[in-house]
């Protein structure tokens, strides 16, 4: 077949879509959840939801001070039960919106459901804030009996914002607005993002596909796709930055009523992990930019016989790399090996992932763009999107996203609450699993140059997953602390987002001054703020883990499946001291990074 960039017009439907391509995608199916937005099924579980709530408060609202340690256990199953069923409802229609976006009916449908989860579940507001009134010394010895001890890593999880809790009321305000403030801005970003149409060479195409266009070895086509995408960012400049704007201040706003005492508190409080892990590893990726991008980027720019790259340059394939297009059967092949070598019991999953309508990689109009696992409820199973345009890259995008459904297969059975993994271990089984993939393609390359363009893209996956996402994390820094001051203008906007990519990426690129609007395009800043520094904890805790693998730990594998299993029930200490491994030990980073620069040690000697 040809690969994606090649097809004539007359062989793609009226999207711009290769049709013959398509037809050999999944899409799923997600009847698991309710087999349609107005299903009687649906409308039974929010009267459901309804009334165990109701029933919740009767039972449990003023009480919790004096309950048992039993009477708390038992409350604490009742909430998630409420949750569990919330979840199930809101995830549906979550998953509706990303199939397409595009379609009235379908924001019509989670705008409602938005609606009415958020109402339930403002009634349901006061239980952890009642259970953060009870105080530490009475928690912890109602804590002796087994009953509630089951339940302790709940426990801490929200006893952590207890110094930032404000009264009652105002928490089921800030809840509660959600749904027209916050909530409603980050539905126009998506909105406008996948209703966005971008001229190419003369041609409409979605978003995803001109940023897939940037990976084309077509120098042209790159710059081309890069010029587009460049006038429409401009085009909804002053919208995107309008949204961001407001919602910096919103977290401002918020963050000062609960006293967070950095703009990323609140992200590591969830994340379960201390400021002083966070800033180790900021700061140990921030100080080797020059070993690892600044080093590999000068290679890539003599390999493609260039005096700078711009920045449409930085994810092309090599010149010798054709980047032949991989049908969708042999990409499930590759992964499905991969991780089956690793272990059997893990390629059994991903071949029921596989085999089931449970992966949705089909290129259509008004899709989400990018890729995601989403874990829905325990009772249920994950569901996985992605665009699958037939590159190297979309196989690991395929490899990771399968990691993440393991992952959250194996926490099912610690149930909705327990299985909930923080955002920096919830990005190991994802990444580990897009390197098993990565050596097993490795061992099969006959050629020194074979193993070099495998190593070049792997080396720009482990940048784009660590250097990029720190830089990213230090343009957000400098955003939500200038909005302190005043509402930013498009400009300031981009000149952060310009500085903090000329000292990631380095001397060998020349940046234009279209690519200060690219900061546009990234969902994360909109959605989670500072989600982004869990990438390169999670890669660098990974290449870290492989190589005590690789080194013949004693039982890994078991241990590694016992890790995927604990969910949210253990905190990163306990998890990875199976191992030998700690990271608040700052040479921790160090051992990840250094897997890096062995692979452009190795490209620099080729």
């Amino acid at each position: 077949m040809l690969s994606f960039d090649h097809i004539t017009r007359s062989q793609k439907n009226s999207s711009g879509i290769d049709q013959d391509h398509q037809d050999h995608l999944p899409s799923w199916d997600l009847s698991d959840l309710y087999s349609s937005p107005d299903c009687p099924q649906l409308q039974s579980d929010l009267d459901k939801a309804q009334n165990l709530a109701s029933q919740f408060i009767k039972t449990w609202q003023g009480n919790l001070q004096t309950a048992s340690s039993q009477q708390i256990a038992k409350a604490i199953h009742d909430y998630e039960a409420i949750s569990e069923l919330l979840g199930r409802i809101g995830s549906y229609a979550q998953l509706i919106f990303t199939t397409d976006s595009t379609d009235q009916k379908n924001t019509q449908f989670y705008q409602h459901i938005s609606e009415k989860t958020t109402d339930i579940s403002t009634k349901i507001l006061f239980f952890s804030l009642e259970l953060n009134r009870i105080d530490e010394d009475t928690l912890n010895e109602k804590l002796n009996d087994p009953a509630l001890q089951v339940w302790k890593p709940f426990l801490d999880s929200i006893r952590l914002f207890r110094p930032y809790q404000l009264n009652d009321d105002l928490e089921k305000l800030l809840h509660e607005k959600a749904v027209t403030g916050r909530n409603t801005w980050s539905r126009l970003y998506d909105e406008t993002l996948a209703a966005m149409k971008i001229t190419v060479d003369g041609e409409k195409v979605s978003l995803g596909e001109a940023l897939n266009k940037l990976s084309s070895a077509d120098p042209v086509t790159r710059q081309n796709a890069a010029t587009g995408l460049s006038s429409s960012f401009t085009k909804n400049l002053r919208l995107f930055s309008l949204i961001t704007n407001t919602l910096a201040k919103d977290k401002q706003i918020t963050d000062q009523w609960r006293q967070f005492p950095r703009v990323d508190s609140e992200r590591n409080c969830d994340n379960m992990i201390e400021d002083q892990v966070v800033d180790a590893l900021v700061n140990a990726v921030t100080n080797d930019y020059q070993r690892l991008s600044h080093r590999y980027y000068l290679l890539k720019a003599k390999w493609l016989g260039l005096k700078k790259l711009q920045h449409w340059d930085r994810n092309a394939p090599l010149p010798d790399d054709s980047d032949q297009n991989i049908p969708w059967e042999q990409a499930k092949d590759i992964v499905y090996s991969a991780y089956q070598e690793f272990d059997p019991r893990m390629g059994e999953m991903i071949k029921i992932f596989l085999d089931k309508p449970w992966i949705d990689a089909t290129l259509r109009p008004g899709k989400a763009s990018g890729a995601f696992a989403h874990p829905t409820v325990p009772s249920v199973h994950p569901y996985i999107l992605l665009n699958y345009h037939g590159r190297n890259r979309d196989v690991m995008t395929l490899a990771h996203e399968l990691g993440h459904g393991i992952h959250q297969l194996l926490a099912a059975k610690q149930g909705y609450i327990l299985g909930n993994t923080p955002l920096t271990l919830a990005e190991t089984a994802s990444v580990f699993g897009e390197m098993l993939t990565f050596q097993s393609l490795l061992r099969t390359q006959k050629t020194k140059e074979q193993r070099r363009i495998m190593l070049s893209r792997k080396v720009e996956d482990m940048l784009n997953t660590v250097v990029r996402q720190i830089a990213f994390y230090q343009f957000e820094r400098k955003v939500h602390e200038a909005r302190k001051e005043n509402e930013l203008l498009p400009e300031q906007i981009g000149q952060f987002w310009m500085q903090t990519q000329q000292e990631s990426l380095g001397p060998a690129f020349e940046f234009t001054q279209d690519y200060a609007t690219y900061w546009t395009y990234i969902p994360h800043f909109i959605h989670s703020p500072f989600y982004v520094y869990a990438y390169a904890f999670g890669d660098c805790l990974v290449n870290a883990l492989y190589k005590v693998y690789q080194d013949g730990h004693p039982n890994f594998q078991d241990k590694y499946i016992k890790l995927l299993e604990a969910g949210g029930t253990k905190k990163h200490q306990d998890l990875l001291a199976p191992f030998g491994l700690n990271a608040s030990d700052p040479q921790f980073w160090r051992k990840g990074l250094d897997v890096i620069s062995h692979f452009i040690d190795e490209l620099e000697q080729a």
